[in-house]
């Protein structure tokens, strides 16, 4: 059974009694997505108990006051895990920069102001596959509650010319996620397919989409050594600022 609570170098994510724990796909795409220090307006969409939220206070962090700290809004559909997303803000180092929104993106979204320079989700993504049993983990992880058209079409809103949007998909979803997205003139500029193992099946994919990419890069990811012996020095790397293992 998951912990109540799960505790990385500089926060600590409360869990109880929320339909979805900490996982690894929260913090690769918390970890994996591009801040150049520019960030003023961060969203997180499906926040859930606030990790990617956190994540993104910490690494856009600054002690120089010529460079001001970005603002996090966290969005959450889910009343538990809005509740808990908003106590881990609060004990958290960044509490001032992060506010947590317990509202559906659809209801969000079109009374909102900002203008955000990067988007982060790790959206539902089931479609046609069985709902899960649980009527929470149904609502964090069936896209019938967020459909990628919606998520594209008020991510694609929401963003500031410049923005990106990024976020972490199955490999088998990131096709129709991105037909949506280019409906709403946003083009993929990166993405990286990550391996559980050197011989394992890509498990899931990264993407980060802009409206005008500069370019557009791909690449892999490892998370272990073969036989699952221990975790990849990219995997590491890509942690390190996170994981107390590490």
């Amino acid at each position: 059974m998951p912990n109540d609570y799960f505790r990385f170098k500089q926060f600590t994510v409360r869990q109880a009694g929320v339909p979805m724990k900490v996982g690894t796909d929260g913090v690769l795409l918390g970890a994996w997505a591009a801040f150049d220090g520019t960030e003023r307006h961060i969203l997180d969409i499906g926040t859930g108990t606030g990790l990617i939220a956190l994540m993104a206070a910490q690494r856009t962090a600054s002690d120089d006051p010529r460079r001001p700290e970005a603002l996090v809004d966290a969005v959450e559909i889910d009343a538990a895990s809005s509740r808990m997303a908003a106590l881990n803000a609060a004990s958290s180092p960044w509490a001032p920069r992060i506010r947590v929104h317990h509202s559906p993106l659809q209801t969000y979204a079109p009374e909102c102001a900002t203008r955000y320079d990067h988007i982060l989700t790790n959206p539902p993504y089931f479609t046609e596959s069985l709902t899960p049993p649980d009527a929470g983990r149904a609502l964090a992880r069936h896209a019938d509650a967020l459909p990628f058209d919606e998520l594209a079409r008020h991510s694609a809103a929401l963003l500031a010319p410049g923005g990106r949007l990024s976020l972490i998909l199955p490999p088998d979803a990131v096709a129709a996620f991105t037909l949506r997205a280019l409906a709403h003139g946003l083009r993929c500029a990166r993405k990286t397919d990550v391996f559980p193992t050197p011989t394992g099946r890509i498990k899931r994919t990264l993407a980060e989409f802009m409206f005008h990419p500069p370019r557009y890069d791909a690449d892999f990811l490892i998370i272990a050594d073969e036989g699952r012996r221990g975790y990849s020095e990219e995997y590491r790397e890509l942690t390190r600022d996170f994981y107390l293992k590490f």
